[in-house]
Protein backbone atom coordinates (compact mmCIF):
# COMPACT_ATOMS: atom_id res chain seq x y z
CA UNK A 1 0.00 0.00 0.00
CA UNK A 2 1.22 3.29 -1.21
CA UNK A 3 -0.48 5.05 1.60
CA UNK A 4 0.17 4.83 5.34
CA UNK A 5 -3.22 4.72 6.28
CA UNK A 6 -4.50 1.75 8.36
CA UNK A 7 -5.87 -0.37 6.20
CA UNK A 8 -9.79 -0.97 6.21
CA UNK A 9 -11.06 -4.48 7.18
CA UNK A 10 -14.49 -5.40 6.65
CA UNK A 11 -14.86 -8.77 8.74
CA UNK A 12 -18.23 -10.53 8.11
CA UNK A 13 -19.79 -13.51 10.26
CA UNK A 14 -22.98 -14.04 12.01
CA UNK A 15 -21.18 -15.22 14.99
CA UNK A 16 -21.05 -11.68 17.08
CA UNK A 17 -18.59 -12.77 19.78
CA UNK A 18 -15.59 -13.99 16.98
CA UNK A 19 -16.60 -11.02 15.03
CA UNK A 20 -15.50 -8.60 18.46
CA UNK A 21 -12.33 -10.96 19.25
CA UNK A 22 -11.70 -10.83 15.68
CA UNK A 23 -11.86 -7.27 15.87
CA UNK A 24 -9.62 -7.08 19.07
CA UNK A 25 -6.84 -9.22 18.05
CA UNK A 26 -6.47 -7.57 14.55
CA UNK A 27 -6.39 -4.04 16.10
CA UNK A 28 -4.19 -4.77 19.26
CA UNK A 29 -0.76 -2.64 18.83
CA UNK A 30 1.48 -5.98 18.61
CA UNK A 31 -0.47 -7.14 15.86
CA UNK A 32 1.84 -5.82 13.49
CA UNK A 33 -1.29 -5.37 11.47
CA UNK A 34 -2.07 -1.32 11.22
CA UNK A 35 -5.86 -1.92 10.38
CA UNK A 36 -9.08 -0.76 11.65
CA UNK A 37 -11.69 -3.39 11.40
CA UNK A 38 -15.37 -2.99 10.60
CA UNK A 39 -17.87 -5.71 12.01
CA UNK A 40 -20.76 -6.79 10.33
CA UNK A 41 -23.21 -9.92 10.94
CA UNK A 42 -25.65 -9.20 7.64
CA UNK A 43 -23.45 -10.11 4.29
CA UNK A 44 -26.21 -8.13 2.83
CA UNK A 45 -25.72 -5.32 5.13
CA UNK A 46 -21.92 -6.20 4.36
CA UNK A 47 -22.20 -5.90 0.36
CA UNK A 48 -23.98 -2.51 0.64
CA UNK A 49 -21.35 -0.98 2.94
CA UNK A 50 -18.80 -2.57 -0.13
CA UNK A 51 -20.51 -0.97 -2.70
CA UNK A 52 -20.93 2.41 -0.75
CA UNK A 53 -18.84 5.42 -2.55
CA UNK A 54 -18.50 6.34 1.47
CA UNK A 55 -16.22 3.15 2.50
CA UNK A 56 -13.24 1.86 0.42
CA UNK A 57 -12.40 -1.50 1.91
CA UNK A 58 -8.63 -2.98 1.83
CA UNK A 59 -9.76 -6.92 2.47
CA UNK A 60 -13.01 -8.52 3.54
CA UNK A 61 -12.66 -11.44 6.25
CA UNK A 62 -15.85 -13.23 5.74
CA UNK A 63 -17.58 -16.60 7.29
CA UNK A 64 -19.05 -19.06 5.23
CA UNK A 65 -21.76 -20.83 6.91
CA UNK A 66 -23.96 -18.13 6.95
CA UNK A 67 -27.94 -17.88 7.44
CA UNK A 68 -28.85 -14.63 4.37
CA UNK A 69 -26.17 -16.54 2.27
CA UNK A 70 -23.30 -18.75 2.30
CA UNK A 71 -19.47 -16.89 1.95
CA UNK A 72 -19.38 -18.65 -2.07
CA UNK A 73 -22.46 -16.49 -2.81
CA UNK A 74 -21.15 -13.52 -1.07
CA UNK A 75 -18.25 -13.63 -3.12
CA UNK A 76 -19.76 -13.86 -6.12
CA UNK A 77 -21.95 -10.91 -5.30
CA UNK A 78 -18.67 -8.83 -4.51
CA UNK A 79 -17.26 -9.58 -7.67
CA UNK A 80 -20.04 -8.34 -9.44
CA UNK A 81 -18.72 -4.96 -8.47
CA UNK A 82 -15.67 -5.30 -7.50
CA UNK A 83 -13.36 -7.67 -9.28
CA UNK A 84 -10.03 -7.01 -7.01
CA UNK A 85 -10.94 -6.78 -3.96
CA UNK A 86 -8.92 -9.66 -1.53
CA UNK A 87 -11.31 -11.36 0.01
CA UNK A 88 -10.46 -14.40 2.58
CA UNK A 89 -12.74 -17.12 4.29
CA UNK A 90 -12.37 -17.73 7.72
CA UNK A 91 -14.63 -20.49 8.07
CA UNK A 92 -14.80 -23.61 10.47
CA UNK A 93 -15.79 -25.60 7.16
CA UNK A 94 -13.22 -28.51 6.20
CA UNK A 95 -11.40 -27.05 3.11
CA UNK A 96 -11.81 -30.31 0.90
CA UNK A 97 -15.62 -29.64 1.09
CA UNK A 98 -15.52 -25.88 -0.46
CA UNK A 99 -11.97 -26.26 -2.08
CA UNK A 100 -14.06 -26.69 -5.59
CA UNK A 101 -15.91 -23.66 -5.01
CA UNK A 102 -12.89 -21.58 -3.58
CA UNK A 103 -11.32 -22.08 -6.56
CA UNK A 104 -14.29 -21.20 -8.89
CA UNK A 105 -15.00 -18.08 -7.34
CA UNK A 106 -12.18 -16.67 -7.09
CA UNK A 107 -11.61 -16.42 -3.30
CA UNK A 108 -8.24 -14.38 -2.63
CA UNK A 109 -7.37 -17.02 0.64
CA UNK A 110 -8.88 -19.84 3.24
CA UNK A 111 -8.08 -20.44 6.80
CA UNK A 112 -10.15 -22.85 8.81
CA UNK A 113 -11.09 -21.31 12.21
CA UNK A 114 -9.79 -23.17 15.18
CA UNK A 115 -9.40 -23.53 19.07
CA UNK A 116 -7.23 -20.59 21.23
CA UNK A 117 -5.64 -17.26 19.81
CA UNK A 118 -2.69 -19.03 17.28
CA UNK A 119 -5.77 -19.08 14.83
CA UNK A 120 -6.12 -14.99 14.85
CA UNK A 121 -2.15 -14.75 14.63
CA UNK A 122 -2.33 -17.25 11.25
CA UNK A 123 -5.69 -14.79 10.39
CA UNK A 124 -3.60 -11.47 10.59
CA UNK A 125 -0.36 -13.19 8.46
CA UNK A 126 -3.10 -14.30 5.91
CA UNK A 127 -4.88 -10.55 5.74
CA UNK A 128 -1.07 -9.29 4.84
CA UNK A 129 -1.09 -11.94 2.22
CA UNK A 130 -4.54 -11.22 1.12
CA UNK A 131 -3.98 -7.24 0.61
CA UNK A 132 -0.64 -7.89 -1.05
CA UNK A 133 -2.33 -10.07 -3.74
CA UNK A 134 -4.04 -9.45 -6.61
CA UNK A 135 -7.80 -10.70 -4.73
CA UNK A 136 -7.59 -14.18 -6.64
CA UNK A 137 -6.18 -17.53 -5.91
CA UNK A 138 -5.75 -17.32 -10.09
CA UNK A 139 -3.33 -14.87 -10.58
CA UNK A 140 -3.54 -15.35 -14.52
CA UNK A 141 -6.64 -15.36 -16.24
CA UNK A 142 -5.28 -17.70 -18.63
CA UNK A 143 -4.86 -20.39 -15.76
CA UNK A 144 -7.72 -22.80 -16.00
CA UNK A 145 -7.91 -24.77 -13.22
CA UNK A 146 -11.10 -27.73 -13.03
CA UNK A 147 -9.83 -30.69 -11.00
CA UNK A 148 -8.84 -29.83 -7.10
CA UNK A 149 -7.13 -31.87 -4.57
CA UNK A 150 -5.95 -31.56 -0.81
CA UNK A 151 -2.61 -33.06 0.33
CA UNK A 152 -1.86 -33.73 4.09
CA UNK A 153 1.21 -32.78 5.86
CA UNK A 154 2.50 -36.28 5.16
CA UNK A 155 2.42 -35.66 1.07
CA UNK A 156 -0.63 -37.57 0.55
CA UNK A 157 -3.69 -36.66 -0.81
CA UNK A 158 -6.20 -36.34 2.10
CA UNK A 159 -9.56 -35.87 -0.35
CA UNK A 160 -9.67 -35.47 -4.25
CA UNK A 161 -12.66 -34.72 -6.33
CA UNK A 162 -13.83 -36.51 -9.38
CA UNK A 163 -12.13 -34.42 -12.01
CA UNK A 164 -9.09 -33.88 -10.37
CA UNK A 165 -8.35 -37.78 -10.74
CA UNK A 166 -9.86 -38.32 -14.22
CA UNK A 167 -7.08 -36.18 -15.56
CA UNK A 168 -4.39 -38.70 -14.13
CA UNK A 169 -6.84 -41.75 -15.11
CA UNK A 170 -8.20 -42.89 -11.62
CA UNK A 171 -11.15 -42.57 -9.23
CA UNK A 172 -10.89 -40.28 -6.81
CA UNK A 173 -10.93 -42.66 -3.83
CA UNK A 174 -8.12 -44.63 -5.56
CA UNK A 175 -6.27 -41.74 -5.36
CA UNK A 176 -6.50 -40.81 -1.04
CA UNK A 177 -3.93 -41.90 0.68
CA UNK A 178 -1.76 -41.49 -2.48
CA UNK A 179 1.97 -39.57 -2.66
CA UNK A 180 1.55 -36.79 -4.76
CA UNK A 181 4.59 -37.66 -6.23
CA UNK A 182 3.31 -41.05 -7.92
CA UNK A 183 1.09 -38.36 -10.27
CA UNK A 184 4.62 -37.20 -11.92
CA UNK A 185 7.87 -38.43 -13.69
CA UNK A 186 10.26 -38.94 -12.14
CA UNK A 187 12.31 -35.66 -13.04
CA UNK A 188 9.58 -33.71 -12.45
CA UNK A 189 8.69 -34.64 -8.73
CA UNK A 190 12.21 -32.97 -8.25
CA UNK A 191 11.33 -29.62 -9.92
CA UNK A 192 8.67 -29.69 -7.95
CA UNK A 193 10.39 -30.09 -4.69
CA UNK A 194 12.87 -27.33 -5.62
CA UNK A 195 11.08 -24.98 -6.96
CA UNK A 196 7.10 -25.32 -6.44
CA UNK A 197 7.20 -26.85 -2.72
CA UNK A 198 9.35 -24.21 -0.71
CA UNK A 199 7.30 -21.02 -2.33
CA UNK A 200 4.31 -22.66 -1.20
CA UNK A 201 5.58 -23.74 2.45
CA UNK A 202 7.14 -20.05 2.74
CA UNK A 203 3.54 -19.07 2.66
CA UNK A 204 3.22 -18.44 -0.75
CA UNK A 205 1.51 -19.39 -4.11
CA UNK A 206 2.88 -20.94 -6.73
CA UNK A 207 1.28 -21.13 -10.33
CA UNK A 208 2.68 -22.96 -13.91
CA UNK A 209 2.83 -25.67 -15.90
CA UNK A 210 3.93 -29.43 -14.76
CA UNK A 211 4.03 -32.90 -16.46
CA UNK A 212 1.39 -35.62 -15.09
CA UNK A 213 1.81 -38.81 -15.20
CA UNK A 214 -1.57 -41.14 -15.63
CA UNK A 215 -2.27 -44.65 -14.59
CA UNK A 216 -1.24 -45.79 -17.94
CA UNK A 217 2.26 -44.64 -17.89
CA UNK A 218 1.45 -41.64 -20.20
CA UNK A 219 1.85 -38.12 -19.44
CA UNK A 220 0.76 -34.54 -20.59
CA UNK A 221 1.05 -30.81 -19.81
CA UNK A 222 -1.16 -29.78 -16.87
CA UNK A 223 -1.47 -26.42 -15.33
CA UNK A 224 -1.27 -26.25 -11.83
CA UNK A 225 -1.69 -23.66 -9.11
CA UNK A 226 -0.48 -25.25 -5.28
CA UNK A 227 -0.95 -23.01 -2.88
CA UNK A 228 -0.84 -23.44 1.78
CA UNK A 229 -3.31 -24.64 3.75
CA UNK A 230 -4.00 -24.00 7.50
CA UNK A 231 -2.10 -27.08 9.40
CA UNK A 232 0.75 -27.37 6.87
CA UNK A 233 -1.41 -28.45 4.41
CA UNK A 234 -1.75 -27.81 0.43
CA UNK A 235 -4.58 -27.26 -2.20
CA UNK A 236 -3.93 -28.30 -5.70
CA UNK A 237 -5.79 -26.99 -8.47
CA UNK A 238 -5.20 -28.17 -11.86
CA UNK A 239 -6.04 -28.67 -15.90
CA UNK A 240 -4.96 -30.12 -18.57
CA UNK A 241 -3.51 -27.78 -21.61
CA UNK A 242 -1.47 -28.00 -24.57
CA UNK A 243 2.10 -28.07 -24.88
CA UNK A 244 1.84 -23.79 -26.12
CA UNK A 245 -0.17 -23.33 -22.72
CA UNK A 246 1.14 -21.24 -19.76
CA UNK A 247 5.28 -20.84 -18.99
CA UNK A 248 6.08 -21.09 -15.58
CA UNK A 249 5.68 -18.07 -12.85
CA UNK A 250 5.73 -17.73 -9.65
Amino acid sequence: MESEAPLSILHVDDDAALGALVELYLERDDSGLDCTVTTETNPETALSLIRSSETDFDCVVSDYSMPEMNGIDFLEAIRKTNQELPVLLFSGEETGDVAAEIIQAGVTDYLKKSVGTDQYTSLIRRVEHAVDSDGSFETDSEVKLSGVGVIGTDERFERVDETYASYYGYESEELVGTHWSELHPSNEVQHIRTHVIPVVKSGGKWTGQSKGLRADETTFTESKMVTALDGGRMLIAVDEIDDTGLSEQE
